[in-house]
């Protein structure tokens, strides 16, 4: 059915929002909206203006017979400063602190509004990476790992600890927890992964990188390929980081459950992003 152009430009930049970085053909939206796709270009011209104008990301056109254009939600630099420093704020609540000098994060890994900005500006460096999987590690990784995967528009894979009989055959590993100093043991079901994946590894929280290193052999093990690592928060941990390398978006370096004290300052996720 054939609609106003206003219209168009609506249904249109909201279908872009909704499927991010998959790729659709011109074709596509000139059936649909009954256009040349000639007024369909000068639209997504009109539309990507007001995203990179918005700091709302940018659109890409594939040229070819199997091109198309596809809507990629970048965050701006000022933007990613902004949502680093609100976090900090909310990191540095002493009421936070938890006995055995653990960090609640529950709740800001509970707010869809923060996980979708969060999920963003972790998604943002790997937009052009060709990511195939986001993987993370049960349990409080999974809304982030979801969140990161959506902008993504690829699927999430969980890392469990223990087996569970609906995820079928795993293959599993033993590696070093750093913090606990013991040999723990993790698994993925076997459909998870295919040989050749590219795989973005999220999490929540990074203190001597054993749970990262034990992703990153679950990954070797399907012949798959670590693309890069993203943590939510990292703590400073007194002996050797033994994480390979990684972006975070903020750093917890002072911790005191007796005197309910916190200090927290940015990762080094703008520093990677130069």
């Amino acid at each position: 059915m054939k609609i106003k152009r206003t219209e168009r430009l609506i249904d249109m930049t909201q279908y872009l929002v909704s499927n991010p970085v998959r790729l659709i053909p011109l074709s596509y939206f000139a059936n649909k909206y009954e256009s040349a796709k000639s007024s369909i270009s000068e639209d997504l011209v009109l539309v990507k203006e007001t995203f990179e104008t918005r700091g709302t990301g940018t659109i890409e056109t594939v040229p070819g017979s199997a091109g198309g254009v596809r809507f990629l939600p970048l965050m701006q630099k000022y933007e990613a400063k902004q949502v680093m420093n609100f976090l900090k704020t909310q990191l540095e609540d002493p009421e936070r602190i938890l006995p055995g000098e653990y960090v609640y994060l529950s709740d800001l890994l509970g707010s869809p509004n923060i996980l979708a900005r969060v999920g963003k500006l972790i998604a943002t460096p790997y937009m052009m990476k060709h990511i195939d999987v986001v993987m993370t590690v049960a349990t409080k990784g999974v809304p982030l790992a979801q969140a990161v995967a959506r902008e993504l528009g690829v699927p999430f894979v969980i890392v469990r600890r223990d087996s569970k009989i609906t995820e079928g055959s795993t293959v599993s590993v033993n590696y070093a927890s750093a913090s606990s100093k013991r040999v723990e043991k993790m698994e993925l079901s076997k459909r998870s992964l295919n040989e050749g994946d590219r795989v973005l590894i999220v999490d929540d929280f990074l203190k001597g990188g054993g749970t990262i290193n034990g992703m990153c052999s679950l990954v070797e093990e399907f012949g798959a390929k670590v693309v890069g690592i993203s943590v939510f928060v990292e703590s400073k941990f007194h002996g050797k980081n033994e994480a390979p390398s990684y972006t975070s978006l903020l750093c917890v370096d002072e911790l005191d459950y007796k005197r309910k004290y916190i200090v927290a300052s940015l990762g080094n996720y703008i520093e990677k992003r130069k």
